[in-house]
Formats: structure tokens, C-alpha cells, sequence
């Protein structure tokens, strides 16, 4: 048989309680709030019983029988009380019996000694107010007896047989309600009467008020009005002129009008800060205060300083930096004996790889960066998050651009750097020039008494790694590295990529706090829960402590390689902020897009006749998506601009092809292959893509198909020279130069120059070549032919005709 249901409320009532008592019991149980309609369970029952049981405990049961038994003899006691007036209300009527017989001439000595006022018959029922004669004794006393058995609680007894009506009772109740009637009248008249009153007053004021309240009345009372009570007013950071006119409740003309007092001039939609808003509102007599915006950011990320005692020591985070080809992926490889180089394209490293080294127990967090051009991004991220830069720079080469660039960024990013010299093993080897060469960029080497340190290694032979690493280890325990691992993670996008199984996988590097498995992350625009963590080495971990690189899925998109990451304590507030950031991000960028000026009038007419190469990128990760679009945009030139259009990570698929199509914008891939349908898609609409594993062959690619697009150039080719012998009138044709044609030849097609006397008149195009009769296309050297020119007529003999073509030519 099923259980009835039994909810809090009816709990409560059953233990003399309230609902809300019950739920704070609950409350200790269950995480889940409870309601009054709430259905418990068996175990909520029994705790709640449980509970007020023991709030409830008495030290002894026979002290609490006794207290019971003690307040049944009270209240018997005070029944006992109240039920005195009434036994002693027949004594009273029989006193009353003797004073009405002495009213009618018998006498009684009883009522002689105690005559009864009558005020102490006051709360006696009306019929025993009058008189009683001796015939209606018996009925008073069949009366008093039914009173005292109704309070002793038995029975009633109405006898009905009798013919006597005491009829005196019921005329006192009409006199009683006929008083009361006089007093409803005469209060209903006082009400009317004020009423009347009230009336006439309206109208009186009505009368004395007849004329129209002027404005300089009605502004004299505002002002009357505002200066009996202060008004306070709370003003944020920024606010609009209209914003703070309605705070302080008044017109915007008033407020700009303060303002102008001031030697401010501004707008009703102008914005103005808080301390000008505070001036102008205590002029208008306001009291200010600044409202305190609680961001979303503050909700949600902790973002407290650390003190000194939560502070440990962290591993440092070293980053390789150098110049292309210059060894520094082969450093890496010796420290923690694996080849990667063999798996970058071409030998040239294009993303960004982060590893974990144990050296002796002490553990070290290296990033290495691309030495590319095309990488500058990259690197200046990788600089930014770590604290000791490694710079790699080969004996045999010397200092190179890429070098001089990872200089700059570790130098701006104020990290420590340490040299090292590679390729020692190598014929022409000179690290005292690498060293020469490194004074010129302020980095004087400790041997020359300077403070860099400057260590010659050779990856291919082992030589020189571990003076390498006790160099950096050395660097790391005289920086003190600390953070605190007993809080929420925060720290940098290294890397992000779009995986086809695994959907948007980023490489994070916590630089302090613990990041765990589950925690909410938002990183730049991406947010999401961590579900899968694992290391470098494809592990799965739970944890991950300051300086420790992890790859993790969950994030809704890809974020962008350098957005730091902070843990957010609230999903759905996390996913609002991140709503927020894509928002003002648009916002700005079509802020960011240039109005026309007067200004910039003529130079937007020149780029309206500019043409544009639409370029859709997709590359395997972020930051090469980043690398080659910033590489394609620097080709845009004087005639040509170059527009990235779309960038994204993961595979070519149809909305790319679709985009393209529309767009009319060719696709370039990067380590990245096109799915089957947008293959099939691009087949269809005509649209070009091209696939690259090296950044080199796109840049030059790009740029070679770019050459088409550029206005072509054009250089004169002489084709011959004709003499005028003679000019002829014609009626059809006007003017005719009969000519002769003293080198070379003269097209059909060909402009020609008239030259006079060493100048040049005019250059016009032929209308007419013919010999004799006949419309030729050519005529050669030592033949005679007659000239016609499209606009030109002001032929004369001995004019020199210069037949030439424009030639498109390239560079």
C-alpha cells in the first residue's frame, strides 16, 4: 500500500510548528531547497523528528507530570473563578425581590438592611431590570436554576407551557434601538455637514486660485520645493549630459546651461566624466556619491593579490628563441632526447611545442617558438609568458634578423636572457665574433664583464647542454620564482587548434593557481569545462600546478593563440561574459572602420579604384593562421590590396567554398587538406584553392599570382618613319598626307607622332592606309602610301609621321 504524502507544512502543524522552522532543519540535510508544499521522504521525516525530539528533551518525566498535573488544578481553580459571578446572580435577584415589594407597601427587613444599587444590576440581562412582583417569583427562580444548570453543563429546559410574556424587556430593546437610530441620524448630519464644509473651502480656493500659475511662479515653487529637501544622487564612472539631468531631476537645458557657467561646453548626448559630473551636480545643489560597478569580471574571477606566505616556488618556463635554422628545435631535442624537427615540415617549426624536463629532480618548462619572419606574433607571445629566454644563435652565422627580433622581444618582455652559441661542432665556428656581435645590442657576455650569460653548445654532438641547463637553473633560483597553487588558474593561450573527433583543443600554460580537470575556463572569446587534461606526452592528468603546460578539450571554440585564461566560478555568468566580449569586439571593429572626411576624401576615391585579392586562409592551429595572414596582408601594395577575408582553424569544408564563391576570393590551406564535398563544391563554383606545407611556397605563390592583378606596363615600340611629300583635300575623306616611307613600316593599327621641325605637334591614331586605290594593313620602307589621321589636320609637307606601338611589358 503506497504512503500518503506528507508535506512540510502539514509537519509543521502536526509538531505545533512553522513551516519555515522545518525547512531550516532541512536545510542542514539536503543542498536541494525545500518549499511548505514540499513531499518528504522517510529519512527527512526521521531526521526532522529526531531533531525537535532532542530540542525538546525534558531531564526528568516525573518533574513533567508534575508540571502538568500543577496547570490541570490552575485552570480548574480559574473555572472555579468565572463560575462565582454566576452562582452569585440568584442572590442578587432575590434581593431585588424585597426592594420591589417595598415600593408596593410590604415590608422586609432584608432589603431595609441591604438595598442593591442598582448599577451592580448592570450586567444583568435586560428583562431583569424592572421590578418583580411576588406572582412572577417562581418563574425567576425556575430562571435562575436553568442559568446555574447551563454552567454546570447540563441540559436546557425551556418551559413553553406558561402564558406569562414579560413584555417589558422588549420594549426596553426598541427604546435601545431607537436611541441608536437618533445617534446614526445626528452623526450622518455632523458627516454631511462636513462635508459641506469641505465644499465650500474647494470653492473658496477654487475662486482665489481662478488665475493661472505664471512660469516664474511655478519654477520659484520648484526651486522652493527642491531647496527644503537634499537630493543624493549616485554618478558612475561616465554619464551622458541627458543621463545626469535625469538624476538630478532636471531639464538638460539647465544642466548644460551649469555647465557653460563652468567653461565646459557640451551636448545633451555628450558624455562627461565623473568629476565633472560631481562639480555640476553640487552646484545644482545635489548631493553626490560614486556608484560602484560590480563587473562580471569581479563576480567571477578571482583576481586577488597573493600575499607573501601564499607564495611557493614554481619551476621556470624557458623559452627558445633564435634565428631560422639556427638549431633551436635540435637544442630541445638533445635536452629531452626526441626528434621533433623531423616532424615539422621542411625542417622549419611552425608551432608552438611545449615540454616539461626533469633535470635532477627540478623540473623545467620549455616553449619553442618558430624562427620565421612570418612568426613575429608568435614570438612575442612566447616571450610574454616565460621568464627565461634561451637565444640561439649559430657560430658560423652570427647574429641574423630573427636574432636582432628575439632580442627586442625578451628585452621588452623584461625577461632574462642567456646565449647560447650553437653549432660549435662545425667548420668556421667563431663564437668570439657571436660575441662581438651581441655587444652591439647591449648583451655584453660575462667573460667581457657584462651580465649575459653565454654558453657554446653543440646539439648534434651533445656538447655543452648541461652547462646550458645549470645556466638556467642558476638564473631561475636567483630570480625566486613563486606562485600560489591554492587558488583558481590563470595564464596563457599557447596554442589552439580545431580537432575533427575531438572538436576545439587548446595548449595552456598555467602561470598561477591549479587548473583541474572540470573547472569552467574562459579563455579570450572561448569558453567551457574542462573535460579531458592531459601533458606533452598525451597522458591524462587531473591536476595542473603553476609553470605546467597542459592540452585541454571543452572549450566551445577555438581561442586565439596569446588570450589569457582565468577559471570563472559561474557558467552561466561565464557565458554571459564571453556574449559581452564577442559584442564589444564588434563594436570596435566597426568603430575602428575609417570615416569620410574632407580629409581622407581624395585618398578614399584612390582606394575605391583599388583592386582587391579576397583571400580565405585555414591552417591546423591559430597561430599559423595568424602567420599567414599577416604575411599575406604585407604584400597589399599601391595597386593591389590584399584582403583576408575569413581565417580559421581545421579542414577546408563547404562554407569556406561557399564564402569563396560569393566573395570571389581564392582559399589558401595550410598543413590542412579540403574535405570531399567542399572539393567537390570548389569544382563546381570555379574556385581556386591552394594547399601548402611551407609558409615559403604560399608567401611566393601569392605573390606571383598577385603580378597579374597589377595595372600593366606599357613602352613604346618604333615600327618606322614616313615623310609627307604632299597633302591632298579630299571631300570624302579630308586631309590626306601622300607619304613616303623612309624606314621600317607603317600599320594599319599603329599610333602616329607628327614630328615638325625636331617637335612634336600632335599623336593621333591612323583612320586611312591605302596604296593607290587599295586599303592595305601595311606598307613597307621605299613605298609610297596615303596617310589619313582620326583627328588631326593641320598636315604639312616635309612633316615627319612616326609610326609606333605600346607594348605591355613585366617586370
Amino acid at each position: 500500500m503506497p504512503r500518503e504524502k506528507y508535506r512540510v507544512h502539514e509537519v509543521a502543524k502536526d509538531f505545533g510548528s512553522t513551516s519555515k522552522k522545518v525547512i531550516e532543519i532541512l536545510e542542514k540535510i539536503s543542498q536541494e531547497p525545500k518549499k511548505h508544499t514540499t513531499v518528504l521522504e522517510d529519512r527527512e521525516l526521521d531526521y526532522i523528528f529526531e531533531t525537535i525530539t532532542q530540542a525538546n528533551e525534558v531531564a526528568s518525566f516525573d518533574a513533567y507530570f508534575a508540571a502538568g498535573e500543577a496547570q490541570k488544578v490552575a485552570k480548574a481553580e480559574a473555572k472555579k473563578a468565572e463560575e462565582a459571578p454566576v452562582k452569585a446572580e440568584p442572590e442578587k435577584k432575590e434581593e431585588k425581590a424585597p426592594k420591589a415589594e417595598k415600593k408596593q407597601g410590604a415590608k422586609n427587613e432584608k432589603a431595609e438592611k441591604k438595598p442593591e444599587p442598582r448599577k451592580e444590576a448592570a450586567p444583568k440581562k435586560a428583562e431583569d431590570k424592572k421590578p418583580q412582583t411576588p406572582a412572577q417569583q417562581p418563574k425567576k427562580e425556575q430562571k435562575e436554576k436553568l442559568i446555574q444548570s447551563r454552567t454546570k453543563g447540563e441540559k436546557r429546559h425551556v418551559d413553553t407551557r406558561s402564558s406569562n410574556v414579560d413584555l417589558e424587556k422588549y420594549n426596553e430593546k426598541y427604546d435601545e434601538m431607537a436611541s441608536q437610530g437618533g445617534r446614526r441620524e445626528h452623526e450622518m448630519g455632523s458627516n454631511k455637514q462636513k462635508l459641506k464644509q469641505k465644499s465650500q473651502q474647494y470653492r473658496k480656493q477654487g475662486t482665489r486660485s481662478s488665475k493661472r500659475e505664471t512660469e516664474a511662479e511655478r519654477l520659484k515653487r520648484i526651486a522652493a520645493e527642491r531647496a527644503k529637501k537634499t537630493l543624493t544622487v549616485k554618478i558612475p564612472e561616465e554619464i551622458t549630459v541627458g543621463e545626469l539631468a535625469e538624476l538630478l531631476r532636471r531639464t538638460a537645458a539647465e544642466v548644460i546651461k551649469e555647465m557653460f557657467k563652468l567653461g565646459v561646453m557640451a551636448t545633451v548626448n555628450q558624455t562627461i566624466d565623473f568629476d565633472t559630473a560631481e562639480i555640476v551636480a553640487t552646484e545644482l545643489g545635489a548631493k553626490v556619491e560614486k556608484e560602484v560597478v560590480v563587473s562580471i569580471e569581479e563576480r567571477i574571477i578571482d583576481d586577488h593579490e597573493d600575499t607573501e606566505d601564499d607564495l611557493l616556488p614554481r619551476d621556470p618556463v624557458v623559452v627558445v628563441m633564435g634565428h631560422v635554422d639556427h638549431g633551436k628545435t635540435s637544442i630541445l631535442d638533445a635536452i629531452k632526447n626526441t626528434s621533433v624537427t623531423a616532424t615539422e615540415a621542411g625542417g622549419i617549426t611552425q608551432h608552438i611545442g611545449a615540454y616539461r624536463v626533469d633535470l635532477d629532480g627540478q623540473m623545467i618548462t620549455f616553449l619553442d617558438t618558430p624562427g620565421h619572419a612570418a612568426f613575429t606574433s608568435m614570438r612575442a607571445r612566447g616571450a610574454m609568458a616565460t621568464d627565461i629566454a634561451v637565444l640561439v644563435v649559430a657560430a658560423d652565422d652570427g647574429i641574423m634578423p630573427q636574432t636582432i627580433e628575439a632580442i627586442n622581444h625578451a628585452k621588452a618582455a623584461g625577461v632574462q636572457i642567456i646565449v647560447a652559441i650553437n653549432k660549435m661542432d662545425k667548420e668556421g665556428a667563431n663564437p668570439d665574433r657571436v660575441k662581438q656581435q651581441l655587444t652591439e645590442y647591449s648583451l655584453v657576455p660575462e667573460e667581457w664583464g657584462g651580465e649575459t650569460i653565454c654558453v657554446p653548445v653543440s646539439a648534434k654532438t651533445q656538447f655543452g647542454i648541461d652547462s646550458l641547463l645549470e645556466s638556467i637553473l642558476l638564473v631561475a633560483e636567483m630570480a625566486e620564482l613563486k606562485a600560489n597553487p591554492n587558488r583558481a588558474a590563470k595564464g596563457v593561450v599557447i596554442e589552439a587548434r580545431l580537432d575533427k573527433g575531438r572538436g576545439p583543443i587548446a595548449t595552456l600554460l598555467v602561470q598561477n593557481g591549479t587548473l583541474n580537470a572540470g573547472d569552467i575556463v574562459v579563455a579570450g572569446q572561448s569558453v567551457g569545462r574542462v573535460r579531458v587534461m592531459s601533458n606533452e606526452r598525451g597522458q591524462r592528468i587531473k591536476t595542473a600546478g603553476p609553470s605546467v603546460p597542459v592540452e585541454i578539450t571543452g572549450l566551445d571554440t577555438t581561442p586565439n593563440a596569446g588570450d589569457s585564461f582565468d577559471v570563472a566560478s559561474d557558467e552561466k555568468l561565464a557565458r554571459e561574459l564571453v556574449e559581452k566580449k564577442k559584442h564589444d569586439a564588434k563594436q570596435a571593429e566597426w568603430g575602428a572602420q575609417q570615416k569620410v572626411t574632407l580629409d581622407n576624401l581624395f585618398s578614399s576615391l584612390k582606394e575605391g579604384e583599388m583592386k582587391e585579392l579576397n583571400i580565405i586562409v585555414k591552417a591546423d592551429v591559430q597561430g599559423s593562421v595568424e602567420a599567414v595572414k599577416q604575411n599575406l596582408e604585407k604584400l597589399t601594395n599601391e595597386e593591389v590590396k590584399v584582403c583576408v577575408i575569413h581565417g580559421g582553424v581545421g579542414a577546408v569544408n563547404e562554407s569556406d567554398v561557399q564564402l569563396a564563391a560569393v566573395s570571389n576570393a581564392i582559399i589558401v590551406g595550410f598543413n590542412v587538406r579540403p574535405d570531399t564535398n567542399a572539393q567537390t563544391l570548389a569544382e563546381r563554383d570555379k574556385v581556386e584553392m591552394r594547399m601548402y606545407r611551407i609558409i615559403y611556397d604560399c608567401i611566393e605563390e601569392i605573390e606571383a599570382a598577385m603580378k597579374g592583378m597589377l595595372a600593366p606596363k606599357y613602352r613604346e615600340v618604333m615600327l618606322g618613319k614616313a615623310e609627307v611629300r604632299t597633302v591632298m583635300n579630299l571631300s570624302s575623306a579630308g586631309k590626306i598626307a601622300g607619304s613616303y616611307v623612309l624606314e621600317g613600316k607603317v600599320q594599319r593599327s599603329a599610333q602616329i607622332r607628327v614630328v615638325r621641325d625636331g617637335i612634336v605637334i600632335t599623336e593621333d591614331s591612323i583612320s586611312s592606309l591605302r596604296r593607290f586605290k587599295d586599303d592595305v594593313k601595311e606598307v613597307q620602307t621605299g613605298f609610297e602610301c596615303g596617310i589619313g589621321l582620326e583627328k588631326f589636320n593641320d598636315i604639312k609637307e616635309g612633316d615627319i609621321f612616326e609610326a609606333f606601338i605600346m607594348e605591355e611589358y613585366r617586370d
